[in-house]
């Protein structure tokens, strides 16, 4: 037991530092000076355009995805708008990932077909 107890935390610190450390980008424009409720402008002047704008499905809106790059590590971020283009979600992932979880999060577990499946990217 001891063998799978080392060879699954291997895995997982391997799997670990395949992620970018969120707090690296503390400094980011983006990170550092967006707010819930800025507009779409302001966040375009703060952070140039987006690698990628996609409408929402699970809340009207759009959502731009932005990539930081440090020291050969990728993170993705995120900033989400309303249908005013006002922001109302910032976080360390895509808005695929985001979008997959507010859709998620009004599936009860129990009627979930894919439940207890591990899903890639987070």
């Amino acid at each position: 037991m001891n063998t799978l107890q080392l060879l699954v935390g291997v895995a997982l610190a391997a799997v670990g530092g395949c992620f970018g450390n969120p707090v690296i980008y503390h400094d980011q424009p983006l990170v550092a000076h967006v707010e819930n409720g800025m507009s779409k402008r302001q966040v375009l002047e703060l952070g140039g355009p987006p690698l990628k704008t996609t409408q929402r499905t699970e809340h009207p809106g759009t959502c731009n995805d932005y990539r930081f790059r440090h020291n050969g590590q990728s993170q993705p971020y995120l900033v989400s708008f309303d249908s005013n283009d006002r922001v109302d979600h910032k976080d360390f992932f895509t808005c695929a990932d985001w979008e997959a979880e507010q859709k998620n999060a009004k599936i009860p577990f129990y009627m979930d077909p894919g439940y207890g499946r591990v899903q890639s990217g987070r």
